[in-house]
This record gives structure tokens, sequence and C-alpha cells, in this order.
């Protein structure tokens, strides 16, 4: 068996050099990658919050400047929902699914280094623009025509649209590079209903995404061509309208709270039965509701607009809708409450943030549910009520799952412990933090306050709740400070984890912590949806120590099975390492800067460039080279 390891480890490890560094397409490299770029945003778009809570601190604030606000505040929002929101589960995504499933890979891996090269040139172009002094400031929603190249002139706009439109290219490919590994290289015997949940929660936000990114793409090029060209697609005086934008938007933009929720609900999903040392209550009815939820979530974008002038018939559709929707996620939060109450919980931190989740998704699902109600949007839309509601949502169902899994899989990705009193601590001041932060706002929405303004005048009985709100904010960034704490004193001298510390039952911690480069020795066969919890849990932890189980030694190979019930169906060949995913972001990065810049021979020169560098990646190799060694140059 050693002998064997030692092969996998030379056929599958990256070298340890900068070549090795810009080619790899290992999917662990990859997924901490995005994980620590995801949070890099995450940090930038709490630093510019933070701005704006100061400066709405006290009536009559004086920090920012109107324009400056404005800067932040797009900046800000920009940043949480495209840059941090969904990659940050992409993190996650591309680090488990291949240990989840038991396979060596994702499906497509040089399709996955290109998917995480193009998501941090695009926020590298967006912030470039920023450090130039071309900050968008129309607003994440870029609503026209306050966007529109008579209302927002210079180029901050063109940033944000081009930047975002890159963006769409790396989501796409990544949503159906994890579609196509989840369906085709799951290993031998785990069928669809032994799936782990963090995979059909993961397979609906990827199927959700590759239906809602064609229509925020399509918006953007029309908001691009309006503003360079001259065109009118959201120009009334030219035949155009508007609210054109504002549909093609939020079909998008519905959809994707969705696809922002749904990775917290598999972690979320995957935390509560660990600690509950108990299988999830109703695994059928939860995999349901994940699908629902994604369904549901295309028929509510209406839910956004009911202030701009609909018919009545179509607001009562969609807050109908809104209702609907509400059901499939309810379904979901009775399984976890079932799990915990039948089951012996054990409160560890993974466990603390999962509860803290449970509490605060179900008071933004609630205000949610208010919202929804046409009458009640009508009086508080556009006010700081919508703030709290947004916050809630996407701080319990984004920001509590993903310290949830941090805390859950550090140990399998380091191979150290995370310190337990301090992740308490830090749970504690973000989970009060939270509460004070945004609890306020609905008071304030309720009071008149509207949202989008930079300052208030004294005396209309806003201080309270905005320095509550301030301090909160601060309360919170404390508590992401002893996180960050935690993780540095503990990837230097945390106490070491072992295989599998939490007794789990999924197949990622059948392997060492951290995984081998290969992941699987041998490749497993399932016959449990908890595999480890099953009566061959020992056979699988000893696969690495010559268990039973395919080897797979002639080059980058991993088995294929079927869609439904993960028959085997042979195996395939992985590409090696390769420059072509930079390559390939690089040219459409220049291809962004040669259309900002009207610069079209730059722009003809672009699009040479990625027609090469796609022929050449596509251009056939040497099958016999490729079965005795892995590829390291494409």
């Amino acid at each position: 068996m050693a002998t064997s390891v030692e092969r996998l480890t030379r056929i599958w490890e990256t070298p340890r050099s900068l070549v090795g560094a810009l080619t790899t397409v290992d999917h662990k490299v990859i997924g901490l990658r995005y994980l620590v770029t995801s949070l890099v945003f995450f940090a930038l778009g709490g630093v510019e919050a933070g701005l704006l809570r100061l400066q709405l601190a006290r009536p009559d604030g004086r920090l920012l400047s109107p324009e400056l606000y404005d800067q932040l505040f797009t900046l800000h929002g920009t940043t949480m929902i495209f840059f941090y929101a969904s990659p940050v589960f992409s993190a996650f995504s591309n680090y488990l699914v291949p240990l989840l499933i038991g396979s060596r890979d994702m499906a497509f891996p040089r399709l996955n280094a290109f998917s995480y090269w193009s998501f941090v040139l695009s926020g590298v172009f967006l912030y470039g623009g920023a450090l130039l002094g071309f900050a968008p400031d129309g607003g994440w929603f870029a609503y026209t025509p306050l966007t529109d190249i008579a209302f927002s002139p210079g180029l901050g706009m063109d940033f944000y649209a081009l930047a975002v439109l890159f963006l769409t290219v790396s989501t796409t490919v990544g949503a159906a590079n994890f579609i196509v590994t989840i369906f085709t290289l799951r290993a031998p015997g785990m069928s669809a209903n032994r799936m782990p949940m963090y995979l059909w929660s993961t397979l609906s936000a990827s199927v959700a995404i590759l239906f809602a990114l064609p229509s925020l793409s399509a918006a953007l090029l029309f908001l691009e061509l309006d503003r360079r060209f001259g065109t009118h697609f959201y120009d009334p005086a030219g035949g155009g309208q508007p609210l054109l934008w504002q549909h093609l938007f939020w079909i998008f933009g519905h959809p994707w709270v969705y696809v922002v929720v749904l990775p917290g609900f598999g972690i979320v999903s995957t935390v509560i039965p660990t600690f509950a040392r108990r299988p999830l209550a109703a695994y059928p009815l939860v995999a349901l509701a994940s699908i629902a939820v994604a369904f549901f979530g295309f028929g509510v974008w209406a839910h956004h607009m009911f202030a701009a002038g609909l018919s009545p018939m179509a607001t009562t559709f969609f807050s109908a809708g809104s209702m609907t929707v509400s059901i499939p996620s309810g379904i979901a939060v009775a399984a976890w409450i079932a799990t915990l109450r039948g089951g012996r919980p054990v409160l560890r931190t993974p466990m603390l943030y999962a509860l803290g989740f449970l509490v605060i998704f179900v008071i933004g699902g609630l205000s949610g549910v208010m919202t929804g109600l046409v009458a009640f949007d009508r009086q508080l839309t556009d006010s700081y009520f919508v703030v709290a509601h947004l916050h809630y949502v996407l701080v319990g169902a984004n920001v509590f799952p993903v310290l949830a899994a941090v805390h859950y899989w550090y140990p399998k990705m380091t191979g150290r412990m995370l310190d337990e009193r301090l992740g308490r601590w830090s749970f504690w001041l973000l989970f009060v933090g939270t509460n004070l932060l945004f609890f306020p706002m609905h008071r304030l929405g309720l009071e008149g306050m509207p949202r989008r303004v930079y300052t208030d005048a004294p005396g209309l009985g806003w201080e309270g709740g905005n320095l509550a709100a301030t301090i909160g904010a601060g309360v919170f960034a404390l508590g992401l400070l002893v996180v960050l704490a935690n993780v540095l004193r503990s990837r230097a001298a945390g106490a070491t984890a072992g295989p599998n510390p939490w007794g789990a039952g999924t197949l990622e911690w059948s392997v060492s912590s951290p995984p081998p480069a290969f992941n699987f020795a041998r490749i497993p066969t399932v016959h449990d949806r908890d595999p480890l919890w099953g009566p061959r849990a020992a056979e699988l932890m000893a696969a690495d120590q010559g268990g039973r189980g395919a080897t797979l030694l002639d080059g980058r190979e991993t088995p294929a099975t079927s869609v439904l019930d993960a028959d085997p169906q042979g195996v395939i060949r992985m590409p090696g390492d390769s420059w072509w995913p930079l390559l390939l972001a690089l040219a459409l990065a220049a291809l962004c800067t040669a259309l900002l810049l009207g610069a079209w021979w730059m722009a003809g020169a672009s699009t040479v460039a990625t027609g090469v560098v796609l022929a050449a990646w596509f251009w056939p190799g040497d099958p016999a080279a490729d079965a005795a060694a892995p590829a390291r140059t494409g």
C-alpha cells in the first residue's frame, strides 16, 4: 500500500514552486484560495459598512461627504452580494464536494482553476477602478436612469458593469462544474437518496445560478450599450423603459438570495446531525425543500417592485409567491428542530453557530413574509425595515453558516483544532452584535427612516436606534477579530485534529487531516446515507491502509458513475496542472480593460488572444503520455 500511496502522490501532487502555485488545478488549493479571497472581500465590505455606520451614528453626520457615502454604499453592497456571499460557498464546495462524494477531483479541474482566476481578477478590476478614482456610485442594484451616462458620468458605473459581467463568467462555469461533478463522479453506491445534504443544497444553488445569471448579464450588457454607444434600452425618449432594468435585475436578484442561502442550509444540515448524534430527520423532505426553494425563487422577483406601479393582478400573484416560498424553508427549519429534539445535542462551537443561524434566519424570514404583503410593503418600501430584513436573512443564512463551516471543517483543512473557548467568545459577540446592529433598524423603518440617505436631521427620534446599530457594528467587528485570532493562533499551535475529531458520518472524515493530494488512496464504496456511522465504517476508515477499493494508479484517474444510482460507468482521466486557466482569465481581463477605455485595437487583440488560449486549451494531448503521468503544463 505504501508503494501505491507514493505513486499517487507523484501523480497528483502539485510542485511546491511559483509555477506550481500558478498552474495548480487541485480542488483543495483552489477551495482554500476561494475562501481566503472571499473573506478579504468580506473584510473590505465590512470596513465600508463600518464607515457608513459611523456616518449615521448621530444626526447631521460629517464624516463622509454625500458623494463618498454613495460610493462606499455601492462598493459595500456590490462586494458583499457578488464578491463575498456566493464565492465563499464556492470555496467550501470546491474543497468539499470531491471529498464528500469519494472522488479525486472536480469533473473539470482546469475550468475550476479558471473560475477562481476570473473571480479574483474581476474583483481586482472593480477595486482598481475605485483606487483610480472611479468608484461606482449608483447602488449595488444600479437602478436606471440614475446609472445612465447623464446622471452617472465618468467610468465608475462602467467599472461596475464590466466587473460584474466578468464575474458572471466565473460563477457560471463554476456552477456547471459542480452540477457535472455531483451527477457523474459520486463514489459507487452513493445513490441520489444517499447523497449528503450539502450536495443537494449545492446542486440546487448551482442550477439556480445557470438560470438566473443570464438575466443579469443581459441587463448589464444593455446598460453598457446605453452608456457607451447611445442605445435606448432604458431611455424613454428613445422608446426604452427604465422599468426593464428592474425586471431583468430582480429576475436575477431574488433567485440570487437563495443561491447565497441554500449552501448555508446544507452546512447546517451537516453540522446539526453531527452534534445531535443522530441522522438528519426527514431527509427526503429537506432535499425536496432545497429544490423547491430554488424553483419558487424564480417566481418572486416582483416582490421587490410592489411600489413600481404594477397591476393589481401582478402584485397579487407575486405576493402569493412570496408566501409560498416560505413553506419549504419552514419544512427545513422543522426538520432541524426535530433532529435536535430526537438527538443528544453537544454544544461545540460549530453547533452554536448553527443554532444562531436558526434564530436569526427565522427572524429574517418572518420580516420577509411581512414585506411580501403588498399593503405592508408599500408603506415600508425603501425604509430601514427592508434593510433590517435583508441583513437578517443574509447574515443569518450566510455569515453564521460560514462561521459554522469554518469551525467545523478547519480541522480537516489544516489538521489543527480551533480553540473552543475563543470560539464561544466569538459566537456570543457575533450573535449579540448582529441583533444589536440590525434589530433596531426594524423600528427605524417603522418610524419612517428612509434607506440610502447619507445623514438625517436632529429631532426625528432616530438617534437612539442609529447609535445602537453603530455600537452593534462594533461588537460584530470585535467578534470577527476574535475568529481571526483563533484561526491564526490555532494554525500555529492548535491541538492535532486526527481524521475525524467530531465523530462525523460523511466521507471527508475518512481520510487524513489535511487530506492527501489524491484524496482517497482507494475509491470508497458507499452503502449508507451516513457512511461513517454505518456497519462498514471501519472498512472505510481503513481504506487508506490497504482496505477494499480501486487504487487507479495509471495517471490522474477517478471513477465515473451513473446519475441516479451511482453504478460504475468507467474511469475518467483528469488533466494535469496548466497555465491555460490563468492565461484565459488574463485575456478576458484585458478585454474588459479595452472595452472600458474604448481601445478597440486592444479589444481586438484581446479577443484574438482569448481564441488562441482556448484553442491551445482544447488541443488534443498525447494519450500515451497522459496515461503514464500527469501533464504539468496543459
